[in-house]
């Protein structure tokens, strides 16, 4: 049964595409991150474990959230690692060496790029697609990210 929300079809199609690329993009940042967690190497190793494990933990609770807000929507969420791949901006990496520095300057990197794509789209949600649940939705993945950035860029002063 179609969600009857007050959403034209089209609007809810697009708010809904635009909520699949960035679960790509979450879910390959998530895969990064326990990457970070798996293989940190260093004198930093046993809190930087810690401090990865804490935000591949966050990544978690976002995908959720973005996989059922999809459904609400009416649409179906991507769930394969190649429909991730495809919908998303954001690249694996293949790094030389295990070092926190490394990991938390990618990570931060990618958080960063997730924020502006966030900033770009609550008034295009909200004003053109009159989705202002899914405006209000993002937005506060936007101050999520931005807190996790804060606390990558913190490790890197």
């Amino acid at each position: 049964m179609e969600p009857h929300i007050g959403i034209k079809e089209i609007h809810l199609a697009d708010a809904a595409h635009f909520l699949a690329k960035l679960l790509a993009d979450e879910y390959l940042l998530y895969t990064k991150t326990r990457n970070a967690h798996w293989n940190i190497e260093g004198p930093d190793f046993y809190n930087k474990h810690l401090f990865f494990e804490a935000q591949y933990n966050q990544l978690d609770e976002i995908i959720d959230s973005l996989a059922e807000r999809i459904r609400t929507l009416g649409h179906y969420a991507p769930g394969t690692l190649k429909q991730f791949l495809q919908l998303s901006q954001l690249t694996e990496e293949s790094r030389q060496t295990n070092q926190s520095s490394g990991y938390i300057s990618e990570l931060l990197a990618d958080h960063q790029s997730i924020i502006i794509s966030l900033r770009e789209n609550i008034d295009y949600l909200a004003t053109q697609l009159k989705d202002f649940g899914t405006s209000d939705f993002i937005t506060g993945l936007m101050e999520t990210h931005e807190k996790m950035a804060w606390m990558l860029r913190a490790h890197l002063k």
